[in-house]
């Protein structure tokens, strides 16, 4: 942060009722993905379709997300965050309006698409406004608020999408969005201050959006596709080749271009390079937890929706729990250690669920998921928190927007990549289905790419994060 910069003054009071009203964007969006994702069996029989291939119905959405976010922050200071943020959850509702008429697979992946436009600019505006309107000294604080409301989304969705896939149609686990966005944008304007940076928002990068969204798309769609005997190989071959030609033209673009869609020379602070890089290795652990573990439970265990969405949930009961003690770990701690330890015990956490069997009782999962939940939201509250300490206000829009979109893609990786792990063993064992091997395999797999972030964050300073939790890094030995 420079010297120089005036902080916002605003009472601890204000800061938490603005982080609560934003979070209800980040509730329905979570809500959204964990219940779809305990659906996917029972959308895949209603489409007739292998369950694996319902991944698809996660990753459109996600890829979606990662094509739009990187305009959020022009858009946003060009018409207004408000605004935009208002106008993404109208989008959001209608697109799972959309969801939940779907006729077919086809029109489903086109529905979750106008999903993801509207998820694109809901979730970085509504971090933008909070980001503008706090002080450095309050992020910590802020963070934990933004995303406790918001985790309350995977506490609710799993039994909430067991029920109803037990006693209804597949289809209300999108008509539930839609209360939620009218009271989101109702609260939106009542009580959320039209933020826009002055002189900002002048001009737009069409030619690098238009680069950047060809590349992500192209690229995931190829992950998507690999292996998956869902389109000819040449075919993914082609998406791969179209997608690195784009990320190289929008490299070269971006280099002489003075507003890029996607600034990359915010890489060169390290307190945002660390946990961006770090955070895309653990994401995509995380990712790939919520579609792994429904499918193992219902399809290999036998479980019913509802019993899968009970023992899920617990998950995100542990990160709640969380929340309260993220300030005061963080101040005991500080940053580093806490992204270092913390970022491995996660991560062996996570590599758990591949000794889940049957005959283990629930009480064990929940537990081994509980505390897996808590030391995952830990590090989530780390890594948002310190990837924006040292990032000037001017500047804000820009980060918000380049993070938010390395955010998505590492989460739909971590989607593709579990995926794929199935469709590989699968195949070598010549299983016509996943068994218990297999998603063994999968889930030892993302937790070992998870904890490759951990050596990563060991570059942060020992001081790193300091003027946000109050740690006295320097004397940390």
């Amino acid at each position: 942060m420079a010297e120089s910069e005036i902080e916002p003054v605003i009472s601890n009071a204000r800061m938490r009722s603005m982080a609560i009203i934003i979070a209800s964007a980040l509730f329905m969006q979570s809500l959204d993905s964990t219940i779809i994702a305990t659906a996917l069996p029972a959308m895949a029989r209603s489409f007739h379709q292998p369950p694996l291939y319902m991944s698809v119905a996660l990753t459109s959405y996600l890829i979606s997300l990662s094509v739009f976010i990187p305009a959020s922050g022009w858009v946003a200071d060009r018409f207004g965050a408000r605004d935009v943020f208002r106008a993404a959850i109208v989008i959001f509702t209608i697109g799972s309006i959309l969801c939940g008429i779907a006729p077919s697979l086809a029109m489903l992946v086109a529905a979750r698409v106008v999903q993801g436009m509207g998820g694109a600019m809901m979730v970085p505006v509504g971090r933008l406004v909070l980001m503008r309107s706090i002080s450095h000294r309050q992020m910590v604080a802020a963070m934990a608020w933004l995303t406790m409301p918001a985790l309350l989304g995977p506490v609710i969705g799993p039994p909430l999408g067991g029920f109803i896939i037990s006693f209804a149609s597949w289809r209300w686990v999108f008509d539930i969005n839609v209360p939620v966005g009218i009271i989101g944008v109702i609260a939106v304007t009542m009580f959320i201050p039209d933020i826009q940076e002055e002189g900002k928002g002048g001009q737009l990068d069409a030619l690098g959006l238009i680069l950047s969204g060809l590349a992500m798309a192209l690229l995931m769609a190829g992950f998507e596709t690999t292996g998956r005997h869902l389109v000819p190989a040449s075919w993914t071959a082609s998406a791969y080749a179209g997608g690195l030609a784009a990320c190289a033209l929008y490299l070269l673009h971006a280099r002489h271009h003075p507003h890029p869609a996607i600034d990359l020379t915010l890489f060169a602070i390290p307190s945002f390079a660390v946990p961006a890089l770090a955070g895309t290795l653990f994401r995509i652990a995380v990712g790939a937890l919520p579609f792994l573990l429904p499918l193992m439970l219902q399809l290999d265990f036998g479980f019913t929706p509802l019993q899968s969405g009970l023992t899920t949930f617990t998950a995100a009961a542990g990160a709640i729990l969380m929340k309260p003690c993220a300030p005061p770990l963080l101040s005991r701690f500080g940053f580093r250690n806490i992204l270092i330890w913390n970022g491995a015990a996660a991560a062996l956490a996570m590599s758990l669920c591949a000794l889940f069997e049957p005959s283990w009782s629930r009480p064990v999962m929940n537990l081994i998921l509980f505390a897996g939940g808590f030391l995952r939201s830990l590090q989530f509250t780390a890594l948002n928190a310190i990837a924006y300490g040292d990032i000037p206000r001017a500047r804000m829009s820009a980060a918000t927007s380049l993070y938010s979109t390395i955010q998505q893609l590492s989460l739909t990786m971590g989607i593709v990549v579990g995926a794929a792990m199935l469709d590989l063993t699968t195949s070598l064992f010549h299983r016509p289905t996943a068994t218990k091997p297999d998603y063994a395999i999968a889930f030892i797999t993302v937790s070992f790419i998870g904890l490759l972030s951990s050596p990563l964050t060991t570059r942060l300073p020992r001081s790193a994060g300091t003027a946000l939790s109050g740690h006295r890094g320097a004397k940390v030995h």
